[in-house]
Order: C-alpha cells, then sequence, then structure tokens
C-alpha cells in the first residue's frame, strides 16, 4: 500500500493511542478545575445561585465545562434573558447540555404559554423523551394550527403518572373544542386512582366535573365512606364517581369492592363502567394473589373496553389459574405496541398450544411467534428457544473492532466528557451524557458498530454499568463478553465455589444489582457489588465467621462478596435450592416469598410473572436471565432456563423449617 494511503490509518492508530493514555491520566491526577467543578455541584444542588456565577470563569476550557455552564444558567433560567439562552445554546451546540437546557427552556416557555416560540424550538429538540414537553409541543401545533393531535395527546397523558401541567392543560384544551369527550378524561381519573396518585385524578375530573371534584379527595381519603352515603349515581358523573369509589376500596378490599359493586353499584354503571370496574377489582386480588382473581375477571365480557395495564393482569390471574383461553383472549386484546413484548407473545403462543382444540394452523401460528422472539437476549426470548425445542449457548461473536472504529468512539466528545464526569465522581451526570450520546444524539441512536466501540471504550475504563447497557443496545449482532462480563473472576469463582453455590447465580445477581459499580449505594442504604444492607451484612458476618466486620467494609470487594454469597447461600438453602424464590428474596426480604409460594404449584415462569412487586418480578426474571447466559459463557456448555426455574409451590412436609433468623 502507498505511504499515502496508509496515513489517516496511522493517524488513526495514533489518536487511539494518545488517547488511550490520557484518560487514566485524568483518573489518577487532578485536572486544574476539577475541584471547582465539584465545588459547583455542591452549589448546584443548594441552587446557590451567587456561588455558581463566581464560580463559572474558573471552569473555562475545562472538559466539563458544558456542565458547569448548564448549572449556571438553568439555576436562573427563569429571569435569564432569551439571548443568554440562545447563547448557550450556540455555544455548546451539539452537546447533551445544548438539548437538555432547550428541554428545560421548553417546559418554562410551556408553562408561560409562549407557544409561537414553542413551535420553534421543539424540532430542535433531540432527546423528545419528556412527555410534559412532548404535550406542550403538542398543545402549540393545536393552538397555532389547530392540527388534530387527541389521540396523541391522550396517549401521552396516561402515561404520565403523576399530575403535570402540560399534558392536563392539553386534555383541557382539546375537551373544550370537544376533540375528546368525557369519557376519556374519566379513564384518566381511573387510571390516576389506581395508581395510588389522587391529584392527578383531581385534575381530570375537574375537566369535566368542576363541581364535583372535590369529591375526588373525599374518595381518596375514604371510599367505604363515601359510597355508604350514597344510594343512586345517575347522572354520567357521578356513576364515574361511584366507580372511583369502588377502584379506591379495591386496593384494600377488592373482595368487599366486588360485594358492592355486584349487589348495587353494578345495577346503576354502564357495561364499559362495570367492566374496567371489574377488572380493576380483578387486578387488586391478582397482586394479593386471591385465587378468585379469574372469576373477577371473567365478569368482563369485553375486553376491548380494558386498557394494557388490566389485561396484563387478566393475563396473570389466567396463568396462575392454568385458563388457557382467557389468556389467549386477553393477550389478543393488547394493544399492538403490547402485543410486541416479548412476555405476551410467549405466553400467547404458549395458549396456543395449550387449548385442547388447537388446529395445525394454531399450531403452525404458536410456532411462528415463538420463532418472532426466539433468541438469547431475555428472559422470555430464552425460554421461547427452550420451547422450540432448543437450548441456550453463547452466540458467535461480532467481527473485532477495528483500529479506526474505536478511535471514532475514544474522540466522541459527548463519551470523553462522560467518562470524565464519572471518574470525577459524578456518576448520573455522565451516564445521562454517555445515553443521550449513545441512544438520542441522532435519530434512532448509533448504529450496531458504533456500539459496540462505544461498549468497548467502556469495558476498557472498567466501567460496566455503560459497557453492558450501551452492548445490549445492538440489534443485529451480540457481543457476550460485552454484556456479560465477569470483573473479580477469581474472587467470585472462588468464593461461590466454596460454599456450593453456582458462580453463575452469583454473577446474575452481582450484574442486575450493582452492574459491578464496585461503590454502588442504593437508596435505601445497600453496599457494593452486591448490594447488602448494612444490618444484614451484620448478621450474614456473625453467621459465615467473619467476627471482626465493620459496616464501612462493605466497598471492599472481597468483603463485600463474601458476605453477599454467604446470604444467597443461606436464603437459596431456606427456599429449598430454588433460584427464583431465593432472588425474589435476596430483593425484597425472605418473608414476601414464602407468602407469594403458597397456593397452587406453578411452573417457574408462571409464579416469576405473577411477582406482586413490578421491582421484584423483573429482578427475578433479569437474574435467572444472566444466570443462565452467565453458566454458557463460564462451562461451555448449553443451558437451559427452564431447568433453573423449576416449579415453585408450598413448602412440603417434609422440608426443614423455616430460617426464621434470615432479615
Amino acid at each position: 500500500m502507498p505511504s499515502f494511503q496508509r496515513l489517516p490509518s496511522i493517524l488513526t492508530l495514533l489518536g487511539v493511542l494518545s488517547f488511550s493514555l490520557l484518560l487514566p491520566a485524568c483518573a489518577q491526577v487532578p485536572k486544574r478545575g476539577d475541584d471547582t467543578v465539584l465545588d459547583m455541584h455542591q452549589a448546584w444542588r443548594k441552587m446557590d445561585r451567587t456561588r455558581l456565577s463566581a464560580l463559572l470563569p474558573q471552569v473555562q476550557g475545562h472538559p466539563l465545562e458544558p456542565l458547569a455552564a448548564y448549572w449556571e444558567l438553568r439555576s436562573r433560567l427563569d429571569t435569564a434573558s432569551e439571548g443568554e439562552i440562545q447563547n448557550f445554546l450556540t455555544r455548546y451546540a451539539g452537546s447533551y447540555y445544548e438539548d437538555r437546557l432547550r428541554n428545560d427552556w421548553l417546559q418554562l416557555l410551556g408553562r408561560r404559554r409562549d407557544w409561537s416560540t414553542i413551535a420553534v424550538e421543539f424540532p430542535k429538540y433531540r432527546m423528545q423523551d419528556d412527555r410534559e414537553v412532548r404535550c406542550y409541543a403538542l398543545a402549540a401545533d393545536a393552538v397555532l394550527s389547530r392540527r388534530d393531535v387527541a389521540q396523541e395527546a391522550l396517549r401521552l397523558w396516561y402515561a404520565q403518572r403523576d399530575a403535570d401541567d402540560g399534558c392536563t392543560w392539553l386534555a383541557e384544551h382539546l375537551h373544550s373544542g370537544k376533540k375528546i369527550n368525557g369519557l376519556d378524561l374519566w379513564r384518566k381519573a381511573r387510571i390516576a386512582m389506581d395508581a395510588n396518585k389522587p391529584k392527578a385524578a383531581k385534575d381530570a375530573a375537574d375537566i369535566e366535573a368542576p363541581r364535583l371534584s372535590e369529591q375526588v379527595t373525599l374518595i381518596f381519603s375514604d371510599p367505604a365512606r363515601y359510597l355508604d352515603k350514597r344510594l343512586v349515581a345517575v347522572t354520567r358523573n357521578r356513576k364515574e364517581l361511584a366507580v372511583l369509589a369502588l377502584i379506591r376500596l379495591a386496593a384494600s378490599d377488592p373482595d368487599q369492592a366486588a360485594h358492592l359493586l355486584e349487589r348495587r353499584w353494578g345495577l346503576m354503571l354502564t357495561s364499559e363502567e362495570k367492566h374496567w370496574t371489574w377488572a380493576v377489582i380483578g387486578k387488586q386480588a391478582a397482586q394479593k394473589l386471591q385465587d378468585n382473581a379469574s372469576e373477577y375477571f371473567a365478569k368482563v365480557h369485553k375486553d376491548s373496553d380494558l386498557n394494557d395495564d388490566l389485561l396484563s393482569w387478566k393475563i396473570r390471574a389466567a396463568l396462575r389459574s392454568g385458563q388457557w383461553r382467557q389468556v389467549l383472549s386477553a393477550t389478543e386484546a393488547l394493544s399492538p405496541e403490547a402485543k410486541q413484548d416479548p412476555a405476551w407473545t410467549y405466553w400467547r403462543a404458549r395458549a396456543m398450544l395449550a387449548t385442547t382444540s388447537t388446529s395445525d394452523t394454531q399450531r403452525q401460528q404458536a410456532q411462528d411467534l415463538l420463532r418472532s422472539i426466539a433468541s438469547v437476549r431475555g428472559f422470555y426470548e430464552q425460554l421461547a428457544l427452550e420451547e422450540l425445542g432448543q437450548t441456550i449457548s453463547v452466540p458467535q461473536p461480532p467481527a473485532p473492532l477495528s483500529a479506526t472504529e474505536k478511535a471514532q468512539a475514544f474522540a466522541n466528545p459527548g463519551l470523553q466528557r462522560a467518562l470524565y464526569a464519572i471518574q470525577l465522581g459524578l456518576r448520573p451526570e455522565g451516564n445521562r451524557e454517555w445515553n443521550y450520546t449513545t441512544n438520542l444524539h441522532t435519530p434512532g441512536g448509533m448504529n450496531d458498530r458504533e456500539l459496540l466501540a462505544a461498549a468497548d471504550f467502556a469495558c476498557q475504563r472498567q466501567v460496566w454499568d455503560r459497557c453492558i447497557n450501551t452492548s445490549e443496545r445492538t440489534k443485529g449482532v451480540i457481543d457476550f463478553e460485552q454484556r456479560f462480563p465477569m470483573p473479580l473472576r477469581e474472587i467470585v469463582i472462588r468464593r461461590a465455589n466454596g460454599i456450593g453455590l453456582d458462580p453463575a447465580y452469583v454473577y446474575g445477581l452481582i450484574r442486575q444489582e450493582s452492574r459491578f459499580i464496585m461503590d454502588a449505594r442504593s437508596h435505601v442504604g445497600a453496599s457494593g457489588l452486591m448490594q447488602v444492607m448494612p444490618a444484614t451484612a451484620k448478621w450474614t458476618a456473625r453467621k459465615i465467621g467473619l467476627s471482626s466486620f465493620m459496616p464501612d467494609q462493605l466497598t471492599d470487594k472481597e468483603t463485600n462478596v463474601a458476605i453477599g454469597t454467604g446470604y444467597l447461600k443461606l436464603v437459596l438453602d431456606d427456599f429449598g435450592g430454588s433460584m427464583p424464590m431465593a432472588a425474589a428474596a435476596y430483593n425484597a426480604g425472605p418473608g414476601r416469598p414464602r407468602r407469594w409460594r403458597e397456593g397452587p404449584v406453578l411452573e417457574g415462569a408462571i409464579w416469576a410473572e405473577n411477582v406482586p412487586f413490578q421491582e421484584t418480578r423483573d429482578y427475578v426474571k433479569k437474574v435467572l436471565s444472566n444466570t443462565t447466559n452467565y453458566a454458557a459463557l463460564i462451562t461451555g456448555q448449553p443451558q437451559s432456563l427452564k431447568a433453573r426455574l423449576g416449579s415453585v409451590g408450598p413448602r412440603g412436609a417434609n422440608a426443614p423449617a423455616e430460617n426464621t433468623e434470615l432479615p
């Protein structure tokens, strides 16, 4: 190759080398201005505008200058001139902080009802992940161009759990123009009441029935008293208030709500109102794992009257009671978006195969559904593989990254700033800029090769959570080494093998608990790789013979792994070796899964899908999926997720007594 043709490659390699040498130096030797950035972070947390303005000139030219400038201007955004804001957007054009400030400015413009400026600025907003801002943009469209935005507005409003100004104003505007109707508003109120969000429920009711909206507060406080004091409901609004009261009552006593609906209120409500209310009662019964949950759902004669949340609980209740026809009908009624969820694709296929009258055509449809999701990517994708008679193995790795691809990732200013912030101790800020750079900076995010290169950049810096999360976004290829890294391999495998614990299970749990962030600390105080609570750590330390243990040792890798694996082994033994129940106990405490195991004996996947808490439900599925993939990596042998899930049911009569000391 002629020397002039090789020049770009040589320069690329030099760029890789120089930047790879620079970053470790940044981590070890404080850069001038680092302390000032940290001082500004403290001032930002206190919203000390004077201090922020005084310190800002000292960080000019620092790698995190855009972040510092964002803090300073954001702290006084309500009084800043449009010229100041535009100067910031121009100076930091193309950066995360340009888009972050535009997001905040759009919120401010929305509260000021400045629709003309929103119409100009929103198309420049790249993230577009703030529902309230999107509602303001739709409001600008509705006001300025009179475009019909009703369906998109309702979708955003229903998904917004807490009360907000943007979507609520938009709903009121559309209602005044007869673009949405009373049922649309009352559905929002129902969703909010079911989600324990009384202000959002009151705001929705206030649009349709301002004279009655104060009743929502009374209903939230004491629904039984509200229902007792009212004998009839004639008008639609009064009926809807009764529905809200029954929804609120069902949260604490679904059987009492069912009794009142059956004996009195059902005679006054429309079929749609009854269907929704019965479904909420069924959902609350299902979350309490009551055997009659499916009976309540069976009173819903039109699944299309329900939303995806209620339908998903109907599916769970039907799975728990073995009613495959209900599973089939409920999955059919899901929205097109919800049908794309691998969970409901899998269970729809299983329901097709389980019904006694399955035809050859239906069996083929079920196989097609399973094939559409089958892979090693996640819990239901793995189960689909096994349902098709395949095992779970390490996939073929992608082609190695070239020096040019690595250099482009290393040279990306957003990724550089993100890692610098993380190394400086500003992890949330670094994570947000990293995610923006990989996912949102360009429409659709980075392509697979760019994601692999960005993940490699994070892996090389041992920023494991960014490494994993970025690699998980690839669509056409899977790099198992990136997605399932094994830091501290010698420590983890030695400790696990020493107490008869599967190292893959330990790695699967750590990956979900902390993403291998050594100093991770949860909002409830759990610490380190295995996220152990101080009180649990003290108890476990005594049990495994660490007599001199002190809570501050939880940040020590060896100690954290020793205590975490020790506790996990004690939990696993108490649950008879059941990995799903032990994972649930590790996340939610042992008392809850002891209650959740009562009832019928269920296949492990059905039990996991019926865990009442969303966090724990997702946790169990991810830990078991991780474990299966780690086992494939560690052993080099095909694996089975179904075998690890097993079945779950009441503790056997001959089983050892519960370890009631377990914290």
